[in-house]
């Protein structure tokens, strides 16, 4: 059994989560941030608590994908990577769950240069730590040069993107300018490949008295460069007093996959930047994703 809570989550989810865990569920409240039905800090019996986290089913391998992402999670966390443990994995008919570790500590309202210190240190423990086939530099490789290769890790995201420069012309000129850049780079496979969390935002770091305890919403893990998530990063770093943070981190990338690499990380970066107010209706948020995309490749270039 489990107790209910209203205009939350499902109940059925609720008993699930109670069935795999064998405990009673309490929701407390709402945590900021997640996707969908979110995330909800609960209680279980005995008075610990976790963080459950549900999302409607969309797509048949959804909990495959769950799976998978407790399975990285559980490989990391042996190496020393500070992300939360996961306490059970579960599916109703209508939704798609795991409950996590419940940790005092809020997501980062903004990146510091301690912060993004902190995160380089943190991305370096992914490191050859590869344990699931989900190719992320291929992926990238297929939004930034729109070519029909490699493996196609979300097919209607890759033709939203495909089709952002049918949005404006100012954002086909910038799509232009992307694919110029990437259009003869080879594939790269990279042995041996590194983990990549693939969402490394502020959102995604929890920190306490600036310091970060963990790193979270790991769902969408698997394979490729590090260099991934250093890019996501750079992105988040194009303010005062971030400026030097954000050199070490391009620094850190051409170290890592040298400038074509780097191109086609940044190249993907910015399609997906653009592909999600445009997807959501968010016009207003276009024109400041369109200015620092150019500036991301000016600097970028002025590193060549």
């Amino acid at each position: 059994m489990c107790s209910a809570h209203p205009d939350e989550l499902p109940a059925a989810v609720l008993d699930d989560v109670a069935g795999v865990v064998g405990a009673e569920v309490t929701p407390l409240s709402r945590l900021p941030g997640g996707l969908d039905v979110g995330a909800m800090r609960v209680q279980l019996a005995g008075g610990a608590n976790a963080v459950l986290k549900a999302w409607p089913r969309a797509r048949p391998n959804q909990l495959d994908e769950t799976l998978r992402a407790r399975r990285i999670v559980e490989h990391m966390r042996r190496r020393g990577y500070p992300t939360l443990a996961w306490l059970g994995v579960g599916a109703t008919a209508t939704h798609v769950w795991h409950l996590m570790n419940f940790v005092d500590a809020a997501p980062a309202p903004e990146l510091t240069p301690a912060i993004v210190e902190q995160l380089m240190e943190i991305v370096e423990l992914q490191a050859g730590q590869a344990s699931e086939p989900y190719d992320h530099w291929s992926y990238a490789l297929r939004l930034a040069t729109g070519q029909e290769s490699g493996r196609d890790l979300a097919p209607g995201l890759t033709r939203a993107v495909a089709g952002l420069s049918g949005y404006s012309s100012v954002v086909s000129a910038l799509v232009g300018r992307l694919r110029l850049v990437c259009a003869d780079v080879p594939p790269r496979p990279r042995e041996p490949p590194d983990m990549v969390h693939a969402d490394l935002k502020p959102d995604n770091v929890l920190v306490r008295d600036g310091a970060v305890v963990a790193v979270v919403d790991i769902g969408n893990a698997g394979s490729g460069t590090r260099a991934t998530d250093l890019t996501t990063l750079t992105w988040h770093t194009f303010q005062d007093p971030l400026d030097g943070a954000r050199r070490r981190l391009w620094t850190r990338i051409l170290d890592l996959v040298g400038w074509e690499g780097a191109a086609v990380l940044a190249a993907t970066q910015i399609l997906l930047q653009l592909e999600w107010p445009i997807r959501h209706g968010h016009h207003d948020v276009v024109p400041e994703v369109v200015e620092r995309g150019h500036r991301a490749l000016d600097e970028l270039n002025a590193l060549r």
